[in-house]
């Protein structure tokens, strides 16, 4: 039997991704495979259905994968995820000279947002939004930016948009993943020191490759076993890793979606059965 996984094709670097990953697994005596979907929702019912083994899931995907799991009397687990994965924030930036020192004085004013399916750039700081006692569209206008809409924030154009409009002033914040904050200043779409951090979401965790009860649990404990067996000092492995955005693969965790789940039931995203209920969204 061969290990299918899949995987969502938000680049077309997850080609190389995958074909290099696969060359290597095949030479460690792993049959593997892999087949790319458009976005994660259909990725995520094909895992459940049994069509694949392991998935490579967004946190918005692992949230819906497990809720569906549950609804069915199944369960899926995160296997492996990046050391990049664990103990992310999102922000709120404003322009340096913004009057507001804490969240609940953007309302009245203009948030610029990523996808409507971003957990880090829609989902977590519309959340925060909610702790400071505003309501999204109601006391603060929110102005998303719906690029890539069904790879849950895998692509980052719609937060590229976001913090563009706010040095443009046609927003007040924008909401962004702390990672992308450095990668913006570094290629001048927020220029050094046009902005400020007004405030952070609790930590949480990213993506993770997530397997299903109806897997091989042979060829997926050694799946496991080969990716955390990587080296980033392995000539062949380094420009995979690269690509990939990690140093080394750690083990899965369940511990940091809490808060994500929290929000896609604030929002109305997925019901308690992993259903899409958002409205507008259709990937």
């Amino acid at each position: 039997m061969t290990l299918i996984l899949g995987a969502v094709a938000y680049d077309p670097k997850v080609v190389t991704i995958w074909n290099g990953f696969r060359a290597w697994l095949r030479a460690h005596d792993l049959p593997f495979d892999y087949v790319l979907y458009s976005h994660y929702e259909r990725q995520v019912e094909d895992l459940l259905a049994g069509r694949l083994h392991v998935a490579w899931n967004s946190p918005l995907a692992w949230v819906r994968a497990e809720r569906l799991a549950r609804a069915a009397g199944r369960e899926v687990r995160p296997l492996v995820m990046r050391d990049t994965d664990r103990d992310l924030r999102s922000v709120l930036l404003v322009r340096a000279d913004s009057p507001c020192a804490k969240v609940a004085e953007l309302q009245y004013r203009t948030v610029g947002l990523g996808a409507v399916d971003s957990p880090q750039a829609t989902l977590l700081p519309t959340a925060l939004l909610r702790e400071a006692g505003l309501v999204p569209g109601g006391d603060v206008t929110v102005r998303r930016f719906d690029t890539g809409v069904g790879l849950h924030g895998d692509h980052i154009g719609g937060e590229r948009d976001a913090a563009r409009a706010l040095i443009a002033g046609e927003v007040d914040a924008a909401a962004v993943v702390d990672t992308n904050v450095l990668l913006f200043g570094r290629e001048g779409t927020l220029p050094a020191g046009s902005t400020r951090v007004l405030a952070r979401t609790g930590a949480f965790d990213h993506c993770n490759l997530s397997a299903v009860d109806t897997a091989p649990a042979d060829l997926v404990d050694r799946l496991g076993e080969l990716l955390l067996s990587m080296s980033y000092a392995d000539p062949e492995v380094r420009p995979l890793f690269d690509l990939e955005g990690l140093r080394e693969w750690r083990e899965g965790r369940t511990s940091g979606y809490a808060r994500l789940a929290a929000a896609v039931d604030d929002e109305g995203f997925y019901d308690g059965r992993g259903r899409v209920t958002a409205r507008g969204y259709s990937p």
